[in-house]
């Protein structure tokens, strides 16, 4: 049997040095591109070559897991900025303007993705809200099992997203249940979400179907899961920053099931940093393999989630695919899509030109007026409850501080340096909920506040600052953006990002959304005296998820995720 090389191929580039991930091996071929995939390496005509002079040849880097709207980008907007950094496909959750949005917001997102060369897989959001309505009610849509089930039919739809709810799954709830059965029955992956569980536990979340986690914060953590046949995401975001201690429990042996991911990750660190090809260099600088490392960024995560068209160069594969000149330094010179020239550069060749209409995306903040003293703490004891952060961490702690008070128990600043005052306020529902909270000097603030109506998971409007009249300012500029980040000090603006998607996501480009940003970043540090340790925006943000131990603030109040209960502020 001979094979037929009379077959014209669109595209044939020369003289490669292909990273083959199935065998660890880089071999020099000619890689052969017809109708958008690898057509293989015999020899064809093609109707366009390429010398790639030695250059390395490599699949398209997976993240396996990202929200988008972290990035404060639509996903035309956000295309653009990982597809120069060799970045062909996501595994996106769009949980964010889920909890906005409700299924309105879902389907915003997957028509956006519709015509974009970046191949973005959806996983439904199985947690919206976080946690249950009856356990804490944030004024957020509620997406059934019934609902999430007509959604599978639609394009770009992979799985089911992280199952953030433990408790539910431990109690064996049956909107979950069935949830996860729905996904199941279908052959999709499911997504986990499951912060220092162990032992037993562990082992009824994995047994109900749940395939991966990507919130490991130790070597255990990420040792259990492993040996328990989980797929472990190693995630490099911007405020959650732990592949490089994980990759202290990565060998050559267990690294077939872990991959990278960026989870949240700001603008300004992809353009500065990179986006996955900055896990893979920290990968490989840490002594495993280049292979490996390759491998942990493409094929891992196409095999967990069954994509059988992506994760390597191969025949009949999609040709998602970059050049690159070193496999140390991975900078990439010309991207490919479905055999489509896109990047050179670190450049889009051309911009992507966003056509899905978001209007109905805009006006989602409903703020309450303010009272007088919308902000006024009393700590009667003289003792409270205070949320401390772990450094370049989403963790936090949860500790009991002495405070000092006026003579009838009423928090000052003056009195309490260091100390931050959090605050949430439900921005849904006009219903005036405020939720009050402190924080320790581990965050910061001095001199004004910091607002933003990026509150994980529900997404109402965080504030935090060293005066109650900076917040106030801080909360209404927010409202009057109808969403975004606002940076106040003695009553003035010090700078504004306007998020008007859903009070999420910028409509304009990811440079100017990153310009701004940068400015922001750098006000954060030199005025505000915003730790090292934590991000200014992204940490605030994070601040306000109750599936993250220990202590978290909402707009019901302070809630205390391992007892999932509200707490006082005062205490004994």
């Amino acid at each position: 049997m001979t094979c037929d090389t009379n077959i014209t191929a669109d595209l044939r580039i020369d003289n490669t040095r292909l990273v083959n991930v199935f065998t660890g091996e880089t071999e020099c071929a000619n890689v052969c591109v017809k109708d958008g995939r690898i057509l293989g390496f015999s020899h064809h005509e093609a109707a366009e070559t390429l010398d790639a002079s030695g250059a390395y040849l490599l699949p398209g880097f997976i993240d396996a897991h990202v929200h988008i709207e972290s990035a404060l980008l639509t996903p035309e907007h956000f295309a653009e900025l990982v597809l120069p950094h060799g970045v062909t496909t996501v595994i996106a959750d769009p949980h964010e303007i889920a909890n906005v949005k409700g299924v309105a917001g879902i389907k915003y997102m997957i028509d956006a993705a519709a015509d974009l060369p970046l191949d973005i897989r959806y996983m439904l959001p199985p947690c919206v809200p976080a946690l249950p309505p009856d356990m804490l009610d944030e004024g957020v849509p509620h997406l059934s099992a019934a609902e999430l089930s007509t959604l599978y039919d639609l394009p770009h739809v992979t799985g089911l997203g992280e199952m953030m709810n433990v408790p539910g799954v431990l109690r064996k709830d049956a909107d979950i249940m069935e949830k996860i059965a729905t996904a199941s029955r279908t052959g999709r992956p499911v997504d986990g979400h499951c912060p220092g569980l162990a032992g037993a536990s562990l082992e009824q979340y994995i047994a109900s179907g749940v395939r991966t986690d990507h919130e490991c914060t130790t070597i255990n953590d990420l040792h259990d899961r492993l040996r328990l046949g989980m797929y472990v995401a190693l995630r490099q975001g911007s405020a959650a920053k732990n592949l490089q201690l994980l990759l202290s429990g990565v060998t050559e042996a267990n690294a077939r099931r872990c991959m990278l991911c960026s989870d949240d990750r700001h603008p300004v660190d992809i353009l500065r940093e990179g986006h996955i090809d900055a896990s893979v260099r920290m990968v490989i600088s840490t002594g495993l393999t280049t292979a490996t490392a390759v491998r942990m960024a493409t094929l891992n995560a196409a095999e967990c989630y069954g994509l059988t068209d992506v994760g390597a160069i191969a025949p009949g594969r999609r040709a998602n695919m970059f050049l690159t000149d070193s496999l140390r330094t991975f900078t990439v010179r010309k991207v490919w899509c479905d055999g489509r020239l896109v990047a050179i550069n670190g450049k889009m060749v051309a911009p992507v030109t966003p056509v899905t209409d978001a209007s109905a995306m805009r006006g989602s903040v409903r703020l309450a007026p303010l009272p007088d003293k919308p902000f006024a703490l009393r700590i009667p004891t003289g003792k409270a409850r205070v949320i401390c952060l772990n450094p370049h961490s989403i963790t936090t702690r949860h500790e009991v501080h002495r405070v000092n008070t006026t003579n009838d128990g009423w928090f000052v600043f003056d009195k309490n340096p260091g100390m931050v005052k959090i605050a949430v306020l439900d921005r849904h529902t006009s219903s005036g909920k405020i939720g009050l909270g402190l924080l320790d000097k581990s965050y910061g603030l001095t001199g004004g506040a910091i607002a933003t109506s990026i509150a994980h998971d529900s997404h109402n409007i965080v504030v935090a600052g060293s005066n109650d009249r900076d917040m106030a300012a801080a909360v209404q500029a927010v409202a009057e953006m109808q969403g975004g980040i606002a940076m106040i000090s003695d009553g003035k603006k010090l700078a504004c990002l306007p998020l008007p998607i859903a009070g999420l996501m910028s409509d304009a480009p990811a440079e100017d959304v990153a310009q701004t940003l940068q400015t922001m970043l750098d006000l954060a540090k030199s005025h505000y005296c915003i730790s090292d340790k934590a991000d200014a925006f992204m940490t605030l943000s994070f601040l306000a998820l109750p599936v993250i131990p220990q202590l978290r603030i909402t707009a019901n109040g302070l809630f205390d995720v391992e007892n999932l209960s509200i707490v006082d502020v005062a205490t004994e």
